[in-house]
């Protein structure tokens, strides 16, 4: 995001500076750069306070959302793609089926489900991320919380959701799909539905998963039946709102039953 003089702006936590108080680099750069090696011993004690107060935010802010999806996709899409139009459609859909929204926060396909649920009537939500390239917070979000550190941020990402739905997007959506894969697969996470959405975008990865990751035998079929793959968003919702309704059951036998 840009000032209106055309002078950068950047979000730094709950902090914002602008014009000359712009300073080059992150908080994940110095967290994660050798280069000030000799430093570590001093600062990286300190620093892991700011980590705490950005999971206690983190907490604090999201601890009273009703049931949720976190959705992906590019920030770069043009309001007009088709990504952008099935977001759309998602949010709302979502929205209607009784969840809240939680996307990145920023442009693209974000907004676009951000939006969507927006104008449906449900919650929406944007956790953005301090970045050298400032994208800011999306105008359809209604609780907006700016993180320092990738790793704080997707944790609220899948602490506070019951499904995945990752539509066409670059490196951020190709992370978040493979950690919450990974998640699932190792059992840190359970029931967690995740839905792929754009079948000729992931088409040629699916492929891939399918005649090297499978045939090599670095992965097990059941490992690609964690994924849903569809452009149909009613079978997507659904798919998420079945998944919900057998983990519900589950945990009221866990308990001893429903209560009354």
């Amino acid at each position: 995001m840009t000032h209106s003089n055309s002078r950068p702006e950047r979000h730094r936590g709950p902090v914002t500076l602008r014009r000359d108080a712009v300073t080059a680099g992150t908080a994940d750069q110095a967290l994660l750069d050798s280069v000030g090696r000799p430093d570590w011993k001093v600062r990286d004690s300190w620093r892991t306070l700011r980590i705490l107060s950005e999971f206690v935010e983190g907490f604090d802010s999201l601890s009273d959302l009703p049931p949720a999806v976190s959705v992906f996709g590019s920030a770069r899409s043009a309001p007009e793609s088709p990504e952008c139009r099935l977001a759309e459609r998602l949010g709302a859909a979502l929205a209607r089926a009784g969840y809240a929204v939680i996307t990145g926060g920023g442009p693209g396909v974000m907004e676009a489900a951000n939006r969507g649920c927006t104008e449906a009537g449900g919650l929406s939500v944007g956790l953005g991320i301090e970045l050298p390239f400032e994208q800011g917070i999306n105008e359809w979000v209604d609780i907006g919380i700016d993180f320092r550190y990738f790793f704080v941020r997707k944790t609220m990402f899948v602490k506070y959701a019951q499904a995945f739905v990752v539509l066409p997007g670059g490196m951020g959506t190709m992370d978040e799909l493979f950690e919450a894969l990974t998640l699932v697969q190792t059992e840190k996470v359970t029931r967690f539905p995740v839905v792929m959405m754009g079948v000729d975008y992931w088409s040629g990865l699916l492929k891939w998963l399918r005649e090297r990751m499978l045939a090599d035998g670095k992965i097990d079929a059941a490992d690609l039946d964690l994924l849903l793959v569809t452009d149909d968003v009613d079978e997507a919702v659904s798919h998420i709102v079945e998944a919900d309704k057998v983990l519900t059951t589950e945990q009221q036998i866990r308990h001893g039953g429903p209560r009354a």
